[in-house]
């Protein structure tokens, strides 16, 4: 079973570049599910239906969310129906929408999971107790595969070390920039920090810099607009027979 899980896209220079990039790495690898974080894709926060049919259309089977989920309000008309849409499970309350989804691909079923961290990502339950429950309801499917949508790389660690062999593949998103630990956790579990992200090159975090500059240098309220141009997409191919992780940064012509 080979997924393949791309990392957070922002805006509309990050959907161009999977639309670019996926047809042409498709030709080369190979995948049964293609997972995609797109609480960015929108602008840089949320994600619209137009824009959730665009990235369906390009091949993406399943997306993933985080903190950015409700940023664009058009979500809560659709994300109840939205069956491969899944969000944070951990939240302290009911919302609408799903923690979670289950695939069918050549009679295995897999289980997509949405974890957000709580280190400086705002009030949410314990994502370590969800995940307990989310494991435990979901033991019949044959693979679990966990986004968890984190700020503090010890958080993230810590927590792919408590699922390690719980679940076939721990995912961190949310800080946009790769990370080069991937690998094989101890009891089985395949695990990266951060996927990275798919969006502008020439941008802080696949935002425009000057908005980011005068925040950083000024303290003042600033609106951060997703940044245009040449972009990159940046994705984790996992074989979760075999538990092999292969890390890959393209970028688009």
């Amino acid at each position: 079973m080979k997924v393949l899980f791309i990392g957070d896209i922002v805006g509309g220079s990050g959907r161009n570049a999977v639309a670019a990039i996926l047809p042409e790495l498709a030709r080369e690898q190979s995948w049964d599910l293609c997972i995609a974080n797109a609480e960015n894709s929108a602008g840089g926060k949320g994600i619209t239906a137009a824009i959730a049919e665009e990235l369906l259309a390009t091949g993406i089977d399943v997306m993933t969310m985080g903190n950015h989920t409700w940023d664009n309000k058009e979500i809560f008309k659709f994300i109840d129906d939205a069956h491969y849409l899944v969000r944070p499970a951990n939240y302290p309350i009911n919302v609408p929408g799903q923690g979670y989804t289950v695939v069918e691909i050549k009679g295995k079923r897999v289980a997509v999971i949405n974890l957000s961290g709580q280190v400086f990502m705002g009030s949410m339950d314990c994502p370590f107790a969800k995940a307990d429950e989310l494991l435990l309801s979901l033991s019949d499917c044959d693979y679990i595969i966990i986004d968890f949508h984190g700020e503090a790389t010890a958080e993230k660690v810590g927590f792919a070390r408590y699922v390690d062999g719980r679940a076939a593949a721990v995912i961190g998103t949310h800080t946009h920039i790769q990370t080069a630990d991937e690998g094989l956790l101890p009891q089985g579990t395949l695990y990266i920090t951060d996927v990275g992200a798919t969006g502008a090159i020439n941008s802080v975090l696949g935002m425009e810099v000057g908005p980011v500059i005068k925040r950083l240098t000024t303290k003042l309220p600033q609106r951060f607009v997703a940044a245009k141009g040449p972009a990159m997409m940046c994705a984790v191919l996992m074989d979760l027979s075999a538990k092999k992780i292969l890390r890959i940064a393209l970028t688009a012509e």
